[in-house]
């Protein structure tokens, strides 16, 4: 019995595929997706090309890569000597304060004033090459003491800041690759932050004191678009106490400005320059810059190659469709549920072969639109942020699964509403149009949001190479390719509508055949 229904089930899916294939304006339709996707993208990338305020137009400088495969951002102001082993740093903060500045040509203004990601604290580092692993113990300007590591971890210790009458004692203590970060407020009971692994850390390493201040984000917001300001900012933090354990004492401590970008700009160094004083068993130092993951700053993701992709899908939304309602249309229905009483069988096999037919078209398009692509803006100047292992591959497959299941959802809104038209404006209308809203700034970034973690449009979190951190200061909207849903969650969304429009679809076609 089970082998008579499977073979029956195989029958199905053998009937719906010549169905879907027999008629040419569908096969044409699906492979017309396919080529929108690939044509619109490749178009788009031609047109994309880098400014980085060079008089040629130069290639933009690439971003240094961390630890873990990611485009990171590694500028900062580092006080060093060398440690071989295991040993400890420990120092007393008891200032960080702050400057933002409002350059030329609007104004030449400096206030005062700590961002709230602003760096202060102590670091353990493979070197002084930008991207290089490294361990820290920080204090922030709004965030309390912290614990970051490699980029893109990040630990939080206790809130507050530190002032002369209240200091804070930082500790980072390095047992071959395992480094723990402690915090205190008088130097005497220590409270622990982290424990963390560094994986491969040479046994020399650079150890010392930092400070880093990230730029000052402000986004305005309006109907139809936003606009960013990033302000240069800088941050000077006063050290004490500073002991460092496990290595050959120097004469001097040695300062650098580790930077992946050239360092401070001519107006920068001239108003306020990076560095360190020595006064006594006394730090000052002074530095800008940020420590942080790259975020799309200054290079594309690789889903920016697949901007046809909702093109494609309106076609895959209509084809979709009428697959399911031109049988009712012509009075078909009928043959094929004599063909198979069981009529939920009959709508899964439906259903799976659109949907491979929507996945085999996404993944030929994605194969090709990702590489080409990227290779066009390359070539055109602008970098491709480099991403954790596999992400790429799951763009690609992730897009090509996007279309299937959104396939699958447009036949199951048409074998429940059988009508050609309304299904495929019901599907347009809850997939690609709040998608459109939402990434093209059309409606504000809170309302965008919304769309995106509402609607099944939020199956296009999918494409998300690069993701949000909170220990990283972004416009983080829709409009810049972030969305409010993790990949495979935002997925997950789309398929829970589909899997009720299926429910529905079987539902009614339980109780009536017209």
């Amino acid at each position: 019995m089970r082998t008579r229904g499977a073979s029956g089930f195989v029958h199905l899916l053998r009937a719906e595929w010549t169905k879907l294939w027999t008629v040419r304006g569908w096969s044409i339709a699906m492979a017309a997706a396919a080529l929108v996707i690939v044509a619109l993208g490749l178009l788009i990338a031609s047109g994309d090309r880098a400014s980085c305020g060079g008089p040629n137009d130069d290639d933009c400088p690439a971003a240094p890569v961390g630890p873990g495969g990611e485009a990171v951002q590694d500028g900062f102001y580092f006080v060093h000597q060398p440690l071989t082993g295991d040993g400890t740093i420990t120092v007393r903060l008891t200032s960080l304060t702050g400057i933002i500045t409002y350059p030329p040509p609007g104004h030449d203004e400096i206030v005062d004033g700590v961002v709230p990601w602003a760096k202060a604290g102590i670091m353990i580092k493979d070197g002084t090459e930008p991207g290089s692993s490294y361990a820290a113990v920080m204090l922030t300007g709004d965030h309390g003491a912290r614990m970051q590591h490699d980029f893109t971890h990040d630990t939080a210790g206790r809130p507050g800041g530190a002032s002369a009458t209240s200091p804070r004692w930082l500790r980072l203590t390095r047992a071959g690759d395992t480094l723990t970060g402690e915090e205190s407020a008088d130097g005497v009971r220590w409270t622990g932050i982290d424990t963390v692994q560094l994986k491969g850390l040479p046994d020399d390493v650079q150890v010392g004191l930092f400070v880093a201040s990230p730029c000052d984000l402000t986004v305005s917001s309006s109907l139809g678009g936003s606009a960013e300001e990033c302000r240069f900012t800088q941050a000077t933090a006063v050290f004490d106490r500073v002991e460092v354990q496990g290595s050959t004492p120097l004469d001097a401590w040695s300062g650098i400005e580790v930077a992946d970008d050239g360092g401070q700009t001519a107006w920068e160094r001239d108003h306020r320059p990076n560095g360190f004083v020595p006064s006594g068993d006394t730090l000052t130092v002074s530095g800008a810059g940020d420590i942080a993951p790259l975020g799309d700053a200054g290079a594309a993701p690789v889903e920016r190659t697949l901007t046809g992709v909702f093109a494609g899908l309106v076609v895959v939304i209509v084809v979709a469709a009428m697959f399911s309602t031109t049988e009712y249309r012509r009075g078909l229905i009928r043959s094929t549920l004599l063909a198979s009483p069981r009529r939920s069988r009959a709508l899964a096999a439906k259903a799976v072969v659109i949907g491979v037919a929507a996945f085999a078209a996404g993944l030929a398009a994605t194969a090709v639109t990702v590489p080409l692509g990227t290779r066009i803006l390359r070539a055109n100047g602008i970098q491709i942020l480099p991403a954790p292992q596999l992400t790429d591959l799951r763009v690609v497959v992730g897009t090509a699964a996007l279309l299937a299941v959104a396939a699958v959802f447009a036949l199951a809104l048409g074998m429940l509403l059988r009508r050609s038209v309304v299904a495929v404006t019901v599907g347009v209308a809850a997939l690609v149009l709040p998608y459109f809203l939402a990434v093209g700034s059309v409606v504000p970034d809170g309302a965008a949001a919304w769309l995106m973690r509402l609607t099944p449009a939020a199956g296009f979190a999918i494409q998300q190479s690069i993701p949000a951190y909170p220990q990283v200061i972004g416009h983080y909207a829709p409009s810049t390719g972030y969305y409010p849903l993790a990949p495979w969650l935002g997925f997950a969304v789309l398929g829970a509508y589909t899997a009720l429009a299926l429910g529905l679809a079987a539902v009614r076609l339980h109780r009536s055949d017209a």
